[in-house]
This record gives structure tokens, C-alpha cells and sequence, in this order.
């Protein structure tokens, strides 16, 4: 009885190698569909927030602006499916492959099975099995022949469980065979569409792309020209944070050119939760989506002129709410010639800054609560945009807020 023990280890270890492998592979399928869901969501966004209004309110820089963007979405979107279909593809060639072994191995247990049944049929008589005890030479070799007896017995029946097991498991695989191979044509077809949607929005692009570039250099002084608004904003911002920075060192009795702020042990507190909650901020508009994001990036318009950003830009509803991702204290309200109004929030030596603002609700010296009603969004009547400019400093350097914001 070698043979049936080594077959059933090695029929052991496959099952075990098979599920871990298995179980990895399901759990990175899992990841992808998440990925490819919060996607889906994402272009809805898209959708819903950037292309609401009347195309032809838009300037053809923010349309061009959107649609790269929207392409970018939709490509990382065929990425995604197209690595779980082949991930599927794998999946289903490692069950077909286990099926093929699994029917192998039962070929073997049934003929092993029922050569057992035959050797028991020939000497099943009651009287067989006595004269083979009673032909033991002592009363040992008597016991081990009746314990024999009973192993052998006790093997059959386990013999035809293990059949029973692995035939379940031959129709369970096949089962999941088939639900692999429908999910893979679904991904296949949802894919289909997805590059077919691409392709319009290429189509677009390119139309606007060739209209841009034959008065490129206009398109290309609103780039600049917006930009240089963006700039003076910002350093403005950046003086009020260094004044309240030389502030609290003066405060403290330290020197006014120190590059971090003296924090009361309440401030101290306040920086301290502020940084505890990285990356769990709430977003600063209930819905939401960010169409420029931190740091340098270049123009889509003309890629020589770059866009820098110390924050970031989210495309929202009309009329959304606005909203403090932390408790704070207004530091400043400002009021630029455009109406573009900013508030800026000190958690401690930490601040929240957020630009393109109307019907401010707060006033300067206000301590404010997580979440709680700031302002409203800004709508541009000529473009028909909605978008919130946000930013998070620490000591009077500008942090992406990407790290901080939850899921941003």
C-alpha cells in the first residue's frame, strides 16, 4: 500500500500550493475591480463636474484642459481592465489545468478503488478472514493480521470519500471556470466600449488642438497671463503665513527671522492632531474632483509653458458648499480685485487655504470646526466653471494636499 499513501501526500500538496496561489490571485483580482470601480466613479465626476455647462460657455483652453484629462481617466481605465482580463486569463488556464490533474488523479483512485473491490469480493467469506487468523503462528502475528484487516477496511472507505471529495471539487472548478470565463468576456465588451468612448474624445482633442495652434501664441499669453494671477495670489499668501510666523517668534521673545512658528501649548496640540490626521482630512467640497493637481506640471496648450500649482484645483457642483478640513482659527480673509476670494485657516503651524470663494461665512479671529460651512464656491458667469483652489502649508511651505486630504 506505498503507492495510494504517496499519491494522497503528493495530491495534499498540490491542493494547498494551488489554494495560496489561488487565494493571491483572487485578492489582486479583487484590488483591480476596486481600481477599476473608483474610476468608473471617477469619470463620472468628470462628466458631471467638468462638461455640466454648455460647451461652447467654456473657453477652448478649460474644454482642451478637460478633455486631456478625461483621456488620461479613460486610458487608465483600459489599463486596468485589460490587466484583470488577463489576470482572468491566467486564472482560467491554472483551473483548466487543475481540472485536467484533478481528473487524472480520479482516474487513478477509481481504478486503485475498484481493484480493492475486487481483491475484497474474492476473499469476502467470512470464513476466508478467520482461516487467515487462525493461520497465524501466534497470538501477535493473530492481532496484527486482524489490525490489517481493519486498516485495510477503514482504507477502502477512505478511499471512496477522497473519490467523493475530489469530484466535488472537479464540479466546483468547473463551476468557477465558468464564471471566470463570463466575467472575462464582460470586461472584454466593457472594454470595447471604453476604447470606442476614447476614441471620441481623441478625435475631439485633436480638432481643438489643431484650432489652438493656429493662434498658439494668444492661447499661449492667457496661459501666462493666468498664471502671473495665480502667482500674486500666492504670495500674498505667503506673506500673511510669514507675518504670523514672525508673530508668534516675537510673541516668544525669539527672533522674528526664525523659518518655523513658536506655538503656545494649544497651538502645539492643534499642529499636533492637525498632523496625526494626515491623509483622513475630509475634502474641503462635498463632491468634488481635482483637475490640476500639486507642484509643476506642463501646459496641455503648449508643453514649453509650465503651470505651477501649490495646491490643488477641484472641479466641483455650482454653488457647493465650502467647507474647513480641521479645526482652526481664520488668520486672514482676502479680497482680490478679480473676487476671487481667500481664507485662510492656522491649525498651529499648519494652514488650510482655500481661494475662489463668494459669500464667505466666517470673519477673521473665528475659530471654526472640522467641516463647518466657510463660504461657497465661486462660479465663473463666462465660463461656467466651479472650481476651489486648496492648499495645506506647514511653516510657511506650501505640502501636497493629496498626502492629506482622505482618498484625494
Amino acid at each position: 500500500m506505498r503507492y495510494p499513501r504517496e499519491f494522497k501526500y503528493s495530491l495534499i500538496l498540490l491542493l494547498l500550493l494551488s489554494f495560496g496561489f489561488g487565494n493571491a490571485q483572487n485578492q489582486k483580482q479583487i484590488d483591480l475591480e476596486k481600481r477599476r470601480q473608483d474610476i468608473l466613479q471617477e469619470i463620472e465626476k468628470i462628466n458631471s463636474l467638468m462638461f455640466q455647462g454648455k460647451k461652447e460657455q467654456k473657453s477652448i483652453l478649460s474644454v482642451v484642459e478637460d478633455l486631456n484629462y478625461k483621456v488620461n481617466v479613460r486610458q487608465n481605465l483600459i489599463n486596468v481592465t485589460n490587466q484583470q482580463a488577463n489576470l482572468l486569463t491566467k486564472q482560467i488556464n491554472d483551473n483548466q489545468s487543475r481540472i485536467t490533474q484533478l481528473r487524472a488523479k480520479l482516474e487513478l483512485l477509481k481504478e486503485e478503488y475498484a481493484a480493492m473491490v475486487v481483491k475484497s469480493y474474492k476473499s469476502k467469506s467470512e470464513q476466508s478472514k478467520v482461516m487467515f487468523l487462525l493461520s497465524s503462528t501466534n497470538f501477535q502475528q493473530a492481532y496484527k493480521r486482524l489490525q490489517y484487516i481493519k486498516q485495510y477496511a477503514d482504507y477502502q472507505k477512505k478511499q471512496a470519500e477522497l473519490i467523493k471529495e475530489q469530484t466535488i471539487k472537479i464540479q466546483k472548478l468547473n463551476i468557477a471556470l465558468g464564471k471566470q470565463k463570463e466575467n472575462k468576456q464582460r470586461l472584454i465588451e466593457e472594454n470595447r466600449k471604453a476604447k470606442a468612448e476614447l476614441a471620441k474624445d481623441l478625435k475631439q482633442q485633436r480638432a481643438m488642438e489643431a484650432s489652438i495652434k493656429k493662434n498658439l501664441y494668444a492661447y499661449t499669453s492667457q496661459i501666462r497671463k493666468k498664471q502671473q494671477e495665480v502667482d500674486k495670489i500666492d504670495k500674498e499668501i505667503e506673506k500673511i503665513i510669514s507675518e504670523a510666523m514672525a508673530a508668534s517668534n516675537k510673541k516668544a521673545g525669539k527672533s522674528t527671522s526664525s523659518k518655523t512658528f513658536t506655538l503656545t501649548p494649544e497651538e502645539k496640540n492643534l499642529a499636533a492632531n492637525f498632523s496625526a490626521n494626515k491623509g483622513k482630512l475630509p475634502w474641503p467640497v462635498a463632491e468634488g474632483i481635482v483637475r490640476v493637481p500639486f507642484g509643476v506640471t506642463r501646459s496641455t496648450i503648449d508643453k514649453t509653458v509650465p503651470i505651477k500649482s501649490n495646491g490643488v484645483r477641484i472641479s466641483t457642483n455650482r454653488g457647493e458648499k465650502v467647507r474647513a478640513v480641521f479645526n482652526g482659527k481664520v488668520q486672514a480673509i482676502m479680497t482680490p480685485k478679480n473676487g476671487n476670494n481667500v481664507v485662510l485657516i492656522r491649525h498651529g503651524n499648519y494652514f488650510s487655504i482655500y481661494k475662489n470663494l463668494t459669500s464667505i461665512r466666517v470673519k477673521k479671529g473665528d475659530e471654526v470646526t472640522t467641516k463647518q460651512i466657510i463660504g461657497d464656491v465661486l462660479t465663473n458667469k463666462s465660463t461656467d466653471e466651479s472650481e476651489l483652489h486648496f492648499q495645506v502649508w506647514k511653516d510657511g511651505k506650501p505640502q501636497n494636499p493629496a498626502h492629506w486630504v482622505y482618498k484625494m
